[in-house]
């Protein structure tokens, strides 16, 4: 069987300064299908000696280079280019996002041309980025904004969605003017290296992308560097708050995109068998691997027992199989930690609320990553299935007096990345949605669109990726006051 890694020029090295090193450990990442449980590539393993070198390539870039100094427009073209490319090899970017995270290969076409176009998103909107514009003012005749790329960038990326969260963060820099050092997640690396041969094939400077895959040691050391001026990172709380603290140490700039624990508030006009068949099917998306997941849902004390007994209902319909099955819907979870991790919670779950179904490995299913698509009702929203982030196919169904009481349950978390309320009434949409703290919100479903900002409130992030939002996180705004407008000034 051929390995995953065989669509790569290189995926025994790394990308540092334009060129592709051995990396200094001598050591390789085995890559783990969660289907098989058996290894199916592998790639070079950065230190932190590779680290160094790769953000003294990236500074190099920078301070000295073309890239930063180049018009948007010569920018863009460029970038141009790398979409023409990733488009290109959208097929290997889906068979590796398969293979490494268990990703259903039925989406997963759908999955790579989003991420590209989200790319596409970004060259596109830097034609028309306001990189230096004129504004009033009372003290200059001239007084001008001038934007400028924030300098090296170190790109982290998480395992469950490795091609697009990398994408954007990539797509953003490179528009600004950036420089960026790429880290993926020792899980997910196949996309980061595509990501990085296409920068290549589309002449982007050398040093302006470089790519280390590393473990947490070495990743840290990459946050820790004062060469970098911001870092960009998507993934846990736990590991945001780290991050956080490095960098408020030398204040470089930060963006994370962290945990969720997002709440569904169902009122009472929308139907419940309508309610069921979208809750079943959003938490066994990614089996449940969506920082942005519903995984809480808020029901009137009157229609719990009954949305319970519709969501069981409509989970044990649902195939639990191998991720490469057209027919299935739930596939494995992405790792052996991530397994025993979601089995601890459902323990936990037991103890404080009631198991309606689920909360076992398939029994037909003798390898591989795999657990039901499990629901608790009559949970305390004080219980840690409910204020905790399980990342996995656990539902949690949460009783509410009125419309008032589920806004303050959505509320009663220490995350704010998402939410959503199931209602026929516009106005009563709007209304939840402004009522609940969280970042993004959609009415009857988990809503994305990723070329809008997208972040959260409370320990759920700080900042924004996505639409000119998240791309000004990659800028710093320069005030410059002149006597007079220069020559040829053109906003």
């Amino acid at each position: 069987m051929s390995a995953i890694t065989d669509c790569l020029k290189h995926p025994d090295r790394l990308f540092i300064g334009g060129e592709w090193v051995a990396a200094s450990s001598g050591r390789a990442i085995e890559l783990i299908s969660p289907d098989t449980e058996s290894v199916v590539g592998a790639v070079a393993e950065a230190d932190e000696r590779d680290v160094d070198r790769a953000v003294a390539a990236a500074r190099k870039a920078f301070d000295h280079g073309p890239w930063p100094r180049m018009s948007p427009a010569e920018r863009q073209s460029i970038m141009r280019k790398v979409v023409e490319v990733l488009r290109r090899r959208e097929p290997e970017i889906a068979t590796a996002w398969n293979q490494q995270m268990g990703g259903l290969l039925s989406v997963a076409p759908m999955l790579s041309s989003a991420g590209t176009e989200t790319f596409a998103h970004m060259t596109e909107m830097l034609g028309t980025f306001p990189f230096a514009e004129r504004v009033p003012s009372r003290f200059a005749d001239t007084a001008i904004i001038a934007r400028e790329p924030v300098g090296v960038v170190a790109a982290i990326a998480p395992w469950n969605g490795p091609y697009a969260i990398m994408g954007t963060k990539l797509s953003n820099a490179l528009a600004a003017g950036c420089t960026v050092v790429m880290k993926p997640s020792p899980e997910t690396p196949v996309e980061a290296y595509i990501l990085a041969e296409a920068c290549e094939e589309a002449g982007i400077p050398a040093g302006v992308v470089n790519l280390v895959t590393a473990h947490r040691e070495a990743s840290q050391h990459l946050v820790a560097n004062h060469d970098v001026d911001k870092v960009s990172f998507t993934g846990s709380t736990a590991a945001g708050k780290k991050i956080a603290a490095t960098c408020g140490e030398r204040i470089a700039r930060v963006t994370l995109e962290l945990g969720g624990k997002s709440a569904a508030i169902i009122r009472d006009d929308f139907p419940l068998e309508q309610a069921a068949a979208i809750l079943a099917r959003t938490i066994t998306l990614m089996s449940g691997q969506i920082c942005a997941m519903l995984s809480r849902a808020v029901v009137s004390k009157n229609r719990h027992d009954e949305l319970a007994e519709l969501i069981a209902k409509e989970m044990q319909t649902l195939k639990i199989g191998y991720s490469t099955d057209p027919d299935t819907v739930l596939g494995p979870v992405a790792m052996k930690r991530q397994l025993e991790r979601i089995e601890m919670y459902i323990e936990e779950g037991r103890k404080s609320a009631d198991l309606v179904t689920g909360g076992q490995r398939p029994a037909h299913l003798n390898k591989g990553y795999f657990i039901e698509p499990t629901l608790f009702a009559n949970v305390d929203n004080r219980s840690r299935i409910a204020q905790e982030e399980i990342f996995g196919p656990v539902l949690s169904l949460i009783p509410a007096e009125d419309e008032d009481d589920a806004i303050r349950i959505a509320n009663e978390s220490q995350f704010g990345l998402n939410g959503s309320v199931f209602t026929m009434d516009p106005e009563a949409a709007y209304r939840v949605a402004r009522s609940v703290r969280t970042g993004f919100f959609g009415q009857n479903g988990m809503k994305m669109d990723y070329t809008l900002p997208f972040g959260g409130f409370k320990q759920s992030g700080i900042g924004r990726e996505g639409g000119a939002e998240g791309f000004a996180s990659y800028l710093e705004e320069k005030t410059i006051l002149l006597d007079q407008a220069p020559a040829g000034f053109v906003q």
